[in-house]
């Protein structure tokens, strides 16, 4: 079944009287919605007995969780030292999120820095099989891992990058953020074909199955001449890109993904605005 939930917590949780994120289960099971997204952005640093409990609280609501592993993470980074705190920020997820019962981990795969951009794709590539062997080895190899498409021209993970990254091995299943693919190509994303034929090609690629549950993020993305600057609201009628072409090409495709939003603050609500989307179409 296709999924909807926020990213973290909105705006409207903390308002309502709500702090801890056990609680945050009901609220997202209140509106309707089916998943949440769980960041460990600034690092992790959660107790196994902290993450046991979350699961438990989400287990109980029947909420499905997932998480983001800390936004540091640079696979193409030319220090081999640097480069192993890459492999242990997305295992550390890993190791946190099977605690709360979730599956699947997002991480940004890296930046360019100075190397040339098939230099800083192909280290990345390399690492990320190292990584692969890491996941097995520390028994993860059940969950999926999911490199995401960014959205500043300087970072690693546009489709075709994600794409070549995830044939690596059956545990890598992309995170398709339609804000940062729609911000890093100056608003390519307005009609169902603009979305259908990005799908179309990763489906070409890895395979109907593969993507049948792929991981989506999406939000209206702020940017400029060098891609993302930030998030929004769907309250925003400047920059997009708007939900309801990709709701018909994912109908259209048979595609059931787990959609996480987003948005700055309304994650929540914009959530439950795209379920609705989608079930009215």
């Amino acid at each position: 079944m296709i999924k909807f939930g926020p990213s973290g917590n909105c705006e409207s949780f903390y308002a309502e009287g709500y702090s801890h994120t056990e609680e945050a289960a009901a609220f997202v099971k209140k509106r309707g919605l089916d998943c949440f997204e769980y960041s460990f952005g600034r690092g992790v640093r959660m107790s196994e007995e902290k993450a046991i409990s979350i699961g438990e609280a989400f287990a109980k609501e029947e909420i499905e969780i997932s998480a983001h592993a800390p936004y540091f993470v640079n696979f193409a980074n030319p220090d081999d030292e640097m480069a192993a705190k890459s492999y242990g920020y997305v295992l550390d997820s890993g190791k946190m999120l099977k605690l709360m019962g979730g599956k699947r981990v997002v991480f940004h795969p890296a930046a360019q820095g100075k190397a040339s951009r098939e230099e800083a794709v192909s280290l990345t590539e390399e690492r990320l099989k190292i990584l692969r062997d890491y996941i097995y080895l520390n028994d993860m190899q059940d969950m999926k891992f999911c490199p995401e498409t960014m959205g500043k021209l300087a970072q690693i993970g546009t489709v075709e990058e994600i794409t070549r990254f995830c044939k690596i091995d059956p545990v890598y299943v992309p995170c398709i953020d339609f804000g940062h693919i729609n911000a890093r190509e100056q608003g390519s994303l307005k009609t169902v074909v603009d979305y259908k034929s990005r799908l179309e090609y990763m489906i070409g690629e890895l395979g109907f199955e593969k993507m049948k549950h792929f991981h989506m993020h999406f939000s209206k993305i702020m940017y400029s001449a060098k891609g993302e600057i930030k998030h929004l609201t769907f309250e925003d009628s400047v920059y997009g890109p708007e939900f309801e072409p990709l709701a018909v090409a994912l109908k259209e495709l048979s595609l059931q993904p787990y959609i996480v939003s987003e948005s700055a603050g309304t994650q929540a609500e914009d959530a439950a605005y795209m379920k609705k989307v989608y079930a009215n179409l």
